[in-house]
């Protein structure tokens, strides 16, 4: 057999077993015999493989699909009946709640500061009364928690404000109705002129000067004005409690107006400069005072000339829940007594002659001593923007700096001019003090 033939035979029988491939069996063999041999016989091995087209069977996993089934799950949103709680939202009637921020009614314990002025009867019971007093700074947190009730933080969250009770009155609204003391509604037996009154065991004088038409009904404004070194009551009372008192009658506004007496034991007549005896001489006078005359205890003011001024510092940085506003004229902050300051904010003005060598704006080199750092003080703790360069007078009229961002109820006033250590001060070309204009103009912006 010639190899072109045997090439053919090879070629013929590849086809076939390709063919077998496919699932065709022998049928394309050329030898019959061929299709019973073993090979062929394998080829219906392959056969079975349509057995494996009950693989179809495996699409009956389809059934699997059943499982949509569970998408009956959705009957599980039926949990949004649970969304019902929404109902639980109405709690928000719970934010009414914030009546109890009514608590503030807690404010009208200022009712019970005047049991602190009560207790002034006996005298040396009077001190202890300082804790009831703490109350009347407790009803000006309490319209604190109030403004806090209005936010969405709910009444709660004004009961916190509550916890601002023992700071200052400078939490309340300018203009707010007045708050009558004890004394309103009583007939007085107080008179005008030089009183006595026993304050830390010791008898302490002052005078007191009352409107002429007094109306026990009319909560008026209570002024404490303090004298200077090597002064009396008696100076203060002849410079008409440092010229208020004609401004009051003529803005038809009568005010209350006390000066209280230095220890006569202590040296140039000077308020003390080691203990509290001055700070509880104030606490008594003011207790006796709301006991026993009608004055708005919102609208407490101080202001004294010098030493006066500096009896006055002494008292702003821890009665902020007594005096409403304080003016200190040529003040400082430093040969007094000064206690623990709670640097609560206090509404605070202040006057300094820049050619003033006994009460300078600057104490020398010092950093800490001087009218300068009163204010700088008073703007920081009523959360003014405190300028880093406060402007000084340095021609013409007097200059005002009102510094910007304070709180609304404690602003603070630096003013400077051209003069030296005096509570007396006219602009150029003008025959008007106006210390004591300026310093109206502020106190009776409360």
């Amino acid at each position: 057999m010639t190899l072109g033939r045997w090439s053919l035979i090879f070629t013929v029988a590849a086809v076939a077993l390709v063919g077998g491939a496919c699932g065709g069996g022998g049928e394309g063999d050329p030898s019959g015999s061929g299709g019973t041999s073993p090979a062929g016989a394998a080829g219906t091995t392959g056969s079975a493989g349509t057995t494996g087209s009950a693989g179809t069977t495996g699409s009956a996993g389809t059934t699997g699909s059943a499982g949509t089934t569970g998408s009956a799950g959705t009957t599980g949103s039926a949990g949004t009946t649970g969304s019902a709680g929404t109902t639980g939202s109405a709690g928000t009637t719970g934010s009414a709640g914030t009546t109890g921020s009514a608590g503030t009614t807690g404010s009208a314990g200022t009712t019970g500061t005047a049991g602190r002025g009560g207790s002034s009867g006996p005298g040396t019971g009077g001190g202890g009364g300082a804790t009831g007093r703490a109350g009347t700074g407790g009803s000006a947190g309490g319209a604190a928690g109030a403004t806090a009730r209005g936010g969405s933080g709910g009444g709660g969250a004004g009961g916190s404000g509550t916890a601002g009770t023992s700071g200052s009155l400078s939490s309340l609204p300018l203009k707010n109705p007045a708050v009558p003391s004890a004394g309103c509604g009583k007939a007085t037996t107080v008179t005008n002129g030089k009183k006595t009154i026993t304050s830390g065991g010791m008898q302490r004088s002052y005078i007191i000067d009352i409107p002429t038409n007094y109306d026990m009904n009319k909560p008026y404004r209570f002024f404490y004005t303090s004298h200077w070194i090597s002064s009396t009551a008696e100076a203060v009372q002849q410079q008409n409690f440092y010229f208020l008192k004609p401004l009051a009658t003529s803005a038809n506004e009568p005010a209350i107006f006390l000066a209280p007496q230095a220890l006569p034991g202590n040296p140039n007549g000077t308020w003390d400069t080691s203990k509290n005896t001055d700070h509880i001489l104030f606490d008594d006078l003011l207790a006796y005072v709301k006991a026993n005359l009608c004055i708005d205890t919102t609208r407490v003011f101080a202001t004294g000339f010098s030493f006066g001024g500096m009896m006055t510092y002494s008292l702003s940085v821890n009665h902020q829940q007594d005096i409403r506003a304080a003016v200190g004229i040529a003040p400082a902050n430093y040969n007094i007594y000064v206690p623990p300051k709670n640097h609560q904010p206090i509404a605070w003005m202040q006057t300094t002659g820049m050619s003033d060598t006994t009460c300078p704006w600057v104490n020398g080199s010092s950093t800490t001593q001087g009218a300068k750092y009163i204010g700088i003080e008073h703007g920081t703790d009523n959360g003014c923007m405190v300028p880093s360069t406060i402007q000084t007078w340095t021609s013409g009229a007097h200059l005002c700096v009102d510094f910007p961002g304070c709180m609304p109820g404690a602003p603070t006033k630096v003013c400077t001019f051209n003069g030296g250590h005096t509570n007396q001060n006219n602009d150029p070309g003008s025959s008007t003090n106006w210390i004591p204009a300026d310093s109206w103009k502020f106190f009776t912006q409360f």
